[in-house]
């Protein structure tokens, strides 16, 4: 069974640009902490509840270009301080 803390990690951070979010993740391994980022774009269903979906469209791709760009430095300045 996951420990609480396995069950409610939060992420290392959340960024945001236009309609797209990138979470960054801190992950252990062998060779010690890493990070991985995951991308969405929120929306509302049907109902009203908001849910994230992993595909994007041509008018999300120059969103999701920046916020990849802002993932990928943060990434590199909080890996240099290790």
């Amino acid at each position: 069974m996951a420990s609480k803390k396995q069950q409610f990690k939060q992420p290392a951070n959340t960024l945001r640009f236009g309609n797209i979010k990138a979470t960054i993740w801190e992950n252990g391994s062998e060779n010690g902490p890493f990070f991985a980022t995951t991308f969405s774009r929120p929306y509302k269903d049907q109902s009203g509840a908001w849910r994230n979906g992993a595909s994007f469209g041509l008018n999300d791709l120059e969103a999701l270009r920046t916020v990849a760009r802002q993932a990928q430095e943060w990434i590199a300045t909080h890996a240099l301080r290790r």
